[in-house]
């Protein structure tokens, strides 16, 4: 059966099989755990399916009673409505996988792609802003995402009206990737449906979310992240104060990537967000050339298409799968168990902390930390948030 990885027709490998499809959609699919999570159980137990096998337990040695994993029926759905989709699944294990985003801290375990994941790693540059753009800023959105795609740039962008689609209507030629807070089949806005097609066709529609999935307000911030961390600079044109075009240009400053801003009018509050960047040390660009002089020269050879890239499986699989049965704890464990647990929440509020902060404060172990942080996820108490932080849920 063919999962997605590859287009059709191409050689498959071992571990392209539908059931580890299954097993990874499962992990990510199931209650309480995100990518984090995710990522600390496949390297814990040394394989998906392991970890699948351990999430029980762990949840009720967390105080989680009747804790299911994701059914493989809900799984299978999945894959199913990703076929009729016309969309394939890009695992984290994936030679596809764009090497860019596979490095932040949350990256995605899966992408379901309609149209060419190769777009995904083709020299990627995000031009974003404001929904309710100017015509200065519609037409500065059409000329840079236009001369970015001439100088072998992929225009990246969220589907989102104003700048965004702006952006993707001029690098319609040249390649764009229109990352979507719902499934890849769910266009929003609606107006937007004959461009989504059109760039399934000239470049890629990617979605971390499961297909048929309706775009809710949670969602859009975790889209920004993906926006952020596929592209090597982040480009704001129009943005207010309190915008979701600043949270990807934090998001991209945690992920070390370059922040842009196109200046604005100080009296037009369409531009504050992108006056404060620049006032706090976002490279001012007049346009497509400023950026690539920013990014540097990888820019001219970057319109060949990418070979896929083999992943880096050192530190995923640095974890035997003969993982041992857990031994039961003593009432003692137990009670320093919770009392760690008590400790960690006094330190917590709604307002993001940083785990390793938090765990320098702590004074223990890292790893005893770390467990602890676990159960409190799963049981609901705490959230994992993108670049390493904890809050209050």
């Amino acid at each position: 059966m063919d999962t997605g990885h590859f287009p059709l027709g191409a050689k498959t490998h071992a571990h392209d099989v539908s059931d580890s499809d299954l097993n990874v959609l499962r992990l990510i699919r199931s209650r309480r755990v995100g990518p984090a999570t995710f990522y600390r159980l496949h390297r814990e137990h040394g394989s998906i399916q392991q970890a699948l096998l351990a999430l029980p337990e762990i949840a009720a040695a967390a105080g989680v009673k009747d804790y299911q994993a994701c059914p493989e029926s809900i799984a299978a759905a999945e894959l199913n409505a990703g076929r009729k989709a016309g969309a394939r699944l890009i695992r984290f294990d994936s030679p596809e996988y764009p090497p860019a985003l596979r490095d932040i801290d949350g990256a995605p375990p899966v992408l379901w792609v309609r149209g060419d994941p190769r777009w995904l790693a083709q020299n990627p540059v995000a031009v974003i802003g404001a929904r309710n753009s100017s015509s200065l800023g519609l037409r500065m959105a059409r000329a840079m995402a236009a001369g970015l795609g001439e100088a072998g740039c992929t225009v990246v962008a969220g589907l989102a009206r104003g700048v965004d689609t702006a952006a993707h209507n001029a690098a319609l030629p040249t390649g764009t990737v229109a990352v979507m807070a719902g499934g890849v089949d769910v266009i929003y806005p609606p107006e937007n449906a004959v461009l989504a097609a059109q760039i399934a066709e000239r470049g890629a529609l990617v979605s971390e979310q499961p297909p048929g999935t309706e775009p809710a307000a949670r969602h859009f911030p975790t889209r920004n992240r993906i926006i952020s961390g596929l592209s090597r600079a982040v480009v704001v044109i129009e943005a207010a104060h309190r915008s979701g075009s600043l949270i990807t240009a934090k998001n991209a400053l945690d992920q070390g990537r370059e922040v842009m801003a196109v200046p604005g009018h100080p009296m037009d509050a369409r531009a504050a967000g992108c006056n404060i960047l620049i006032r706090d040390g976002a490279l001012l660009v007049r346009g497509a050339a400023d950026v690539v002089e920013a990014i540097g020269p990888d820019t001219a050879s970057a319109s060949r298409p990418l070979a896929p890239v083999a992943p880096d499986r050192s530190e995923l699989s640095a974890v035997s799968i003969n993982t041992p049965a857990p031994t039961r704890k003593s009432t003692s464990d137990t009670d320093g168990a919770v009392q760690l647990e008590t400790r960690i929440l006094s330190r917590l509020s709604p307002s993001p902390t940083e785990e390793n902060d938090l765990i320098r404060e702590l004074g223990i172990p890292a790893a005893s930390a770390n467990a602890a942080i676990l159960s409190l996820e799963l049981q609901g108490r705490l959230t994992r948030l993108a670049g390493g932080r904890i809050a209050l849920t």
